[in-house]
């Protein structure tokens, strides 16, 4: 495969996927860029109070650093921060569904004593 030269561009999408319905946008950046220089280029975090530090990025549903190199017809995902802990939210839906006294819940209560850091919110 031949070297890029360095006037080379390449074709990249950039997603925000953090509001609805997420927006797209076509960059091109030259063949060298990182995730970091493709959301620079597309402008999607102006005006929002989202910086790269705080947002989490990917390429293709992959976890990626923001110096991660691209390639041609990438796509850079921006995922905002997490909202909730998931070991919290879980916690809170297996109280739930113990608390209705469904059958779902009893088979919870059958031969186990929740936890004693359990969340009692």
């Amino acid at each position: 495969m031949a070297n890029p030269d360095s006037n080379t561009v390449i074709n990249v999408m950039v997603c925000l996927a953090t509001v609805t319905p997420p927006r797209l946008v076509n960059v091109q950046v030259p063949a060298q860029a990182t995730v970091a220089d493709a959301v620079h280029a597309s402008g999607v975090l102006n005006g929002l109070d989202l910086t790269i530090d705080t947002c989490r990025l990917g390429v293709y549903g992959k976890r990626k650093t923001p110096d991660a190199a691209l390639h041609a017809r990438d796509r850079v995902e921006i995922l905002g921060p997490l909202i909730a802990d998931p070991k919290t939210a879980r916690r809170r839906r297996v109280q739930k569904v113990r608390a209705t006294g469904t059958r779902e819940g009893l088979k919870w209560l059958r031969n186990e004593a929740p936890p004693k850091d359990d969340v009692l919110e």
